[in-house]
Protein backbone atom coordinates (compact mmCIF):
# COMPACT_ATOMS: atom_id res chain seq x y z
CA UNK A 1 0.00 0.00 0.00
CA UNK A 2 2.53 2.98 -1.12
CA UNK A 3 1.77 6.49 -0.87
CA UNK A 4 1.19 6.94 -4.26
CA UNK A 5 1.23 10.83 -3.90
CA UNK A 6 5.21 9.85 -2.59
CA UNK A 7 5.80 8.33 -5.92
CA UNK A 8 5.36 10.88 -7.92
CA UNK A 9 7.06 13.39 -5.80
CA UNK A 10 10.85 14.50 -6.60
CA UNK A 11 13.16 13.57 -3.85
CA UNK A 12 13.41 16.69 -1.06
CA UNK A 13 10.30 18.16 -2.95
CA UNK A 14 8.08 17.85 -0.38
CA UNK A 15 10.68 17.90 2.55
CA UNK A 16 12.38 20.77 2.02
CA UNK A 17 15.49 21.12 3.78
CA UNK A 18 14.29 20.41 7.05
CA UNK A 19 11.88 17.43 8.03
CA UNK A 20 11.08 15.31 10.95
CA UNK A 21 10.66 11.58 10.47
CA UNK A 22 9.50 9.31 12.74
CA UNK A 23 9.46 5.19 12.45
CA UNK A 24 6.49 4.31 13.71
CA UNK A 25 5.70 0.05 14.74
CA UNK A 26 2.93 -1.10 14.20
CA UNK A 27 0.20 -0.18 17.12
CA UNK A 28 -0.37 -3.51 18.07
CA UNK A 29 3.01 -4.89 18.41
CA UNK A 30 4.76 -1.43 19.72
CA UNK A 31 6.06 -2.08 23.30
CA UNK A 32 6.03 -5.91 23.97
CA UNK A 33 8.93 -5.65 26.63
CA UNK A 34 6.23 -3.85 28.39
CA UNK A 35 3.90 -6.50 28.64
CA UNK A 36 4.41 -7.52 32.83
CA UNK A 37 2.77 -4.60 33.22
CA UNK A 38 0.15 -3.56 30.73
CA UNK A 39 -1.95 -5.23 28.33
CA UNK A 40 -1.88 -5.60 24.47
CA UNK A 41 -4.54 -2.84 24.44
CA UNK A 42 -2.88 -0.48 27.41
CA UNK A 43 0.50 -1.08 24.77
CA UNK A 44 -1.15 -0.09 21.79
CA UNK A 45 -3.09 2.59 23.02
CA UNK A 46 0.16 4.20 24.75
CA UNK A 47 2.43 3.23 21.62
CA UNK A 48 -0.30 5.71 19.43
CA UNK A 49 -0.20 8.19 22.47
CA UNK A 50 3.19 8.72 22.57
CA UNK A 51 3.46 8.63 18.87
CA UNK A 52 0.55 11.60 18.34
CA UNK A 53 2.84 13.28 21.01
CA UNK A 54 6.10 13.47 18.82
CA UNK A 55 4.27 14.29 15.60
CA UNK A 56 2.70 17.04 17.36
CA UNK A 57 6.15 18.11 18.77
CA UNK A 58 7.25 18.70 15.40
CA UNK A 59 4.15 21.41 14.57
CA UNK A 60 5.78 23.84 11.90
CA UNK A 61 8.17 21.47 10.04
CA UNK A 62 7.03 19.12 7.45
CA UNK A 63 6.64 15.20 9.13
CA UNK A 64 6.63 11.85 7.42
CA UNK A 65 5.47 8.52 9.20
CA UNK A 66 7.71 5.54 8.01
CA UNK A 67 5.93 2.33 8.56
CA UNK A 68 4.46 -0.93 7.33
CA UNK A 69 0.84 -1.08 9.17
CA UNK A 70 -2.21 0.17 7.48
CA UNK A 71 -3.53 1.38 10.60
CA UNK A 72 -0.49 3.51 11.15
CA UNK A 73 -0.77 4.89 7.60
CA UNK A 74 -4.29 5.90 8.71
CA UNK A 75 -3.30 7.23 11.60
CA UNK A 76 -0.57 9.50 10.53
CA UNK A 77 -2.41 10.97 7.64
CA UNK A 78 -5.18 11.99 9.89
CA UNK A 79 -2.52 13.91 11.64
CA UNK A 80 -1.18 15.63 8.43
CA UNK A 81 2.32 13.36 7.94
CA UNK A 82 2.98 12.00 4.85
CA UNK A 83 2.96 8.49 5.04
CA UNK A 84 6.66 6.86 3.63
CA UNK A 85 5.44 3.04 3.06
CA UNK A 86 7.92 1.22 4.20
CA UNK A 87 6.85 -3.13 4.43
CA UNK A 88 9.70 -5.69 5.79
CA UNK A 89 12.48 -2.82 6.08
CA UNK A 90 13.19 -2.75 10.21
CA UNK A 91 13.28 0.45 12.03
CA UNK A 92 17.15 0.91 10.94
CA UNK A 93 15.78 0.25 7.65
CA UNK A 94 12.81 2.42 7.50
CA UNK A 95 14.95 5.17 9.41
CA UNK A 96 17.72 4.87 6.57
CA UNK A 97 15.06 5.78 4.37
CA UNK A 98 13.86 8.37 6.39
CA UNK A 99 11.29 7.72 17.56
CA UNK A 100 8.00 7.85 18.21
CA UNK A 101 8.15 6.49 22.20
CA UNK A 102 9.26 9.96 23.77
CA UNK A 103 6.09 10.93 26.23
CA UNK A 104 7.77 13.98 27.26
CA UNK A 105 8.44 15.45 24.22
CA UNK A 106 7.28 19.02 23.29
CA UNK A 107 9.34 20.24 20.57
CA UNK A 108 11.63 18.68 18.09
CA UNK A 109 11.71 21.68 15.55
CA UNK A 110 15.53 22.96 17.49
CA UNK A 111 17.00 19.77 16.99
CA UNK A 112 17.06 20.41 12.79
CA UNK A 113 18.98 24.03 13.44
CA UNK A 114 22.85 22.52 13.39
CA UNK A 115 25.01 21.55 10.45
CA UNK A 116 26.45 18.33 11.53
CA UNK A 117 24.89 15.97 13.90
CA UNK A 118 23.15 16.34 16.89
CA UNK A 119 22.44 13.42 18.92
CA UNK A 120 20.01 13.06 21.71
CA UNK A 121 20.63 9.83 23.93
CA UNK A 122 18.23 8.27 26.36
CA UNK A 123 18.51 8.47 29.90
CA UNK A 124 20.89 5.53 30.43
CA UNK A 125 23.39 7.04 27.78
CA UNK A 126 23.32 3.66 25.88
CA UNK A 127 20.30 4.35 23.38
CA UNK A 128 19.61 7.17 20.56
CA UNK A 129 16.43 8.73 21.31
CA UNK A 130 16.60 11.58 18.31
CA UNK A 131 19.37 12.14 16.02
CA UNK A 132 19.10 14.45 12.89
CA UNK A 133 21.30 14.46 10.34
CA UNK A 134 21.96 16.31 7.35
CA UNK A 135 20.35 14.84 4.06
CA UNK A 136 22.40 13.00 1.51
CA UNK A 137 25.61 13.10 4.36
CA UNK A 138 26.03 8.99 4.17
CA UNK A 139 25.27 8.15 7.51
CA UNK A 140 24.27 4.60 8.20
CA UNK A 141 21.82 4.31 11.01
CA UNK A 142 22.27 2.01 13.44
CA UNK A 143 19.31 1.48 16.20
CA UNK A 144 19.50 -0.89 19.15
CA UNK A 145 21.42 -1.27 22.28
CA UNK A 146 24.17 0.76 22.31
CA UNK A 147 23.02 2.90 19.36
CA UNK A 148 24.45 6.21 20.84
CA UNK A 149 28.08 5.29 21.09
CA UNK A 150 27.53 3.82 17.26
CA UNK A 151 25.87 6.38 16.08
CA UNK A 152 28.62 9.17 17.78
CA UNK A 153 31.47 7.33 15.80
CA UNK A 154 29.39 6.93 12.57
CA UNK A 155 28.96 10.79 12.49
CA UNK A 156 32.85 10.74 12.94
CA UNK A 157 33.38 8.29 10.10
CA UNK A 158 31.58 10.74 7.69
CA UNK A 159 33.97 13.84 9.32
CA UNK A 160 30.51 15.51 10.01
CA UNK A 161 30.58 18.14 13.47
CA UNK A 162 28.75 16.17 16.09
CA UNK A 163 26.51 17.86 18.65
CA UNK A 164 24.74 15.80 21.62
CA UNK A 165 22.01 16.85 23.58
CA UNK A 166 21.05 15.51 27.13
CA UNK A 167 17.92 16.60 27.29
CA UNK A 168 15.69 15.59 30.26
CA UNK A 169 12.77 15.81 28.29
CA UNK A 170 13.41 14.26 25.33
CA UNK A 171 16.40 11.55 27.11
CA UNK A 172 12.78 9.78 28.46
CA UNK A 173 11.21 6.94 26.50
CA UNK A 174 9.46 3.92 27.04
CA UNK A 175 10.87 0.71 26.65
CA UNK A 176 10.47 -1.43 30.04
CA UNK A 177 7.92 -1.36 33.04
CA UNK A 178 10.12 0.80 35.24
CA UNK A 179 10.30 3.51 32.42
CA UNK A 180 6.43 4.60 32.68
CA UNK A 181 6.69 6.52 35.94
CA UNK A 182 7.40 8.93 32.76
CA UNK A 183 3.63 8.51 31.53
CA UNK A 184 1.91 8.02 34.93
CA UNK A 185 3.16 11.44 36.37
Amino acid sequence: MPDAALAEQPAGGWFGYKAILVPVKAFARAKRRLAPAMSAAERASLAQAMATRVVSSAAGLPVAVVCDDPEVATWARSLGALVIWEPGRGLNGAVQEAASDLPLATDLRWVTNFPGVTIIPDRRHEGTNVISVPPAAGFTFSYGPGSFARHLAEARRVSLPIRVVYSSPLAWDVDVPDDLTAVTR
